[in-house]
């Protein structure tokens, strides 16, 4: 984005801030977003949360979006979790409105909407998701609770 609105940089941070704002005024904020025809832009996801996993980019937001789908799954987040190859794995904290739901069997009905390496390796079971004042999964939260357990 650019205009008027922008800041000028972070507080005594100028290499952080030579990442984000470019010398002609534009600023980069992160996000990942899709415009449409008709000139409409929509906040997709953000690059900092993006998984890379085998070389492919998994935005956790398609994923957490078919998760929710599945009768039996109240919530879920996304988050990538280094994996035994030095990579990241696809790990999905999720929300259950049935513990005795077949996770092998939601991981197979991913599997039918999502390319292989978009499906979760792992689904954990967790009682909520913590959340900003404004409502949003606060992804980096959970991350850091999934690499604690």
């Amino acid at each position: 984005m650019r205009g008027p609105q922008v800041f000028s940089g972070y507080w005594n941070r100028p290499e952080e801030t030579a990442e984000v704002l470019l010398a002609d005024g534009w600023l980069r904020t992160g996000d990942i977003v899709v415009a449409d025809d008709d000139g409409f832009v929509t906040v997709v996801d953000r690059i900092k949360e993006l998984v890379i996993t085998g070389g492919f980019n998994v935005h956790p937001s398609e994923v957490e979006e078919v998760l929710r789908a599945v009768p039996g799954i109240r919530d879920a987040a996304v988050v990538g979790l280094p994996g035994p190859d030095g990579g990241e794995e696809v790990v999905a904290a999720v929300v259950l409105d049935d513990p005795d739901l077949d996770l092998d069997a939601v991981r197979a009905r991913a599997r039918e909407q999502l390319a292989g390496y978009k499906v979760p390796r792992r689904l954990v079971p967790v009682e909520d998701l913590p959340r900003s004042q404004i409502g949003k999964v606060l992804r980096r939260q959970v991350r850091d609770q999934l690499l604690a357990d």
